[in-house]
C-alpha cells in the first residue's frame, strides 16, 4: 500500500530523514514512534502523498473550523459526497439524517453534549476528538495519524484507538506513548539519528526494546 525506495525526506533544501526504505502492506497496524522532532511526521508526510485520495488524515494540527460547531466540522469528512446545494443546506440547518449518523460517533468519544458548540471553545482535547470523529465519518480503507491521542487521557485515548483499528484495516500512527502503541499495533518502526533504525513485530515486543530511541 506504501512504499518508499532510498528516499530523502524533508524541507526544502534539508533532508529530515535519509535514505529511507520502507514498505507497508494492506491491513498492517503500524506505529512510528521516537523522540519529538525525529522524524515522525515528515515520514507521515511522504506516505500520505503517495495515496491522497484513498487515505483518511488526522493532521497534528487537526484541520479544524474553530467559528463551525463540532457537528459541521465532522460533517466536513463528507463534503465531497454529497452536492453543494446539500451542503449548504446542512450548514444552514443540520438535516437529522445526518445528525443521526454522526451522533454514534460523538458518543463514542464523549462529545455528544458540545454537537452544536464551536470547535473554538472547546478543550483541547474535545478538539482532537472531534478531529478523531471527522476521520471516522469519512472512513476508507487506511487511516493516517500525527500524535492522534496527545492531547487525551489514557482511559480515552485506549477508546480510541480500539475505534480507530475497528474502523480502518490499514492503520499507520505516529505515537508518544510506546506502551499504547505495542498494545493496539502489529507493527513499529522506531525513528533516531535521520534514519530507521527498528523495524519489528509487536509480537514478543517490550517496552524496554524501544529504550534506545530515546537515549542520547
Amino acid at each position: 500500500m506504501f512504499q518508499l525506495t532510498n528516499a530523502n525526506l524533508g524541507y526544502k533544501q534539508s533532508s529530515v530523514l535519509r535514505n529511507i526504505s520502507l514498505e507497508i502492506n494492506e491491513g498492517e497496524r503500524v506505529a512510528l514512534v521516537g523522540e519529538s522532532g525525529a522524524g515522525k511526521s515528515t515520514l507521515l508526510a511522504a506516505l500520505q502523498s503517495q495515496l491522497q485520495n484513498e487515505v483518511t488524515l488526522i493532521p497534528q494540527d487537526l484541520g479544524l473550523v474553530n467559528n463551525l460547531s463540532v457537528f459541521h466540522n465532522i460533517y466536513i469528512g463528507r463534503l465531497n459526497t454529497y452536492s453543494s446545494v446539500y451542503n449548504l443546506l446542512n450548514l444552514a440547518w443540520p438535516q437529522k439524517r445526518e445528525v443521526q449518523k454522526i451522533k454514534p460517533l460523538v458518543e463514542r468519544l464523549s462529545l455528544v453534549e458540545k454537537l452544536f458548540k464551536p470547535t473554538g471553545e472547546l478543550s483541547g482535547g474535545q478538539q482532537q476528538r472531534t478531529a478523531i470523529c471527522r476521520a471516522l465519518f469519512q472512513g476508507g480503507s487506511a487511516i493516517i495519524g500525527d500524535e492522534p491521542v496527545s492531547a487525551v487521557d489514557n482511559h480515552m485515548a485506549n477508546i480510541i484507538m480500539k475505534t480507530l483499528i475497528a474502523k480502518f484495516p490499514t492503520v499507520v500512527l505516529a505515537l508518544h506513548d510506546v506502551d499504547l502503541a505495542i498494545k493496539f499495533s502489529t507493527r513499529i518502526i522506531g525513528i533516531k539519528d535521520g534514519a530507521i533504525c527498528f523495524d519489528r513485530s509487536t509480537i514478543d515486543l517490550v517496552r524496554q526494546d524501544l529504550d534506545f530511541l530515546y537515549q542520547r
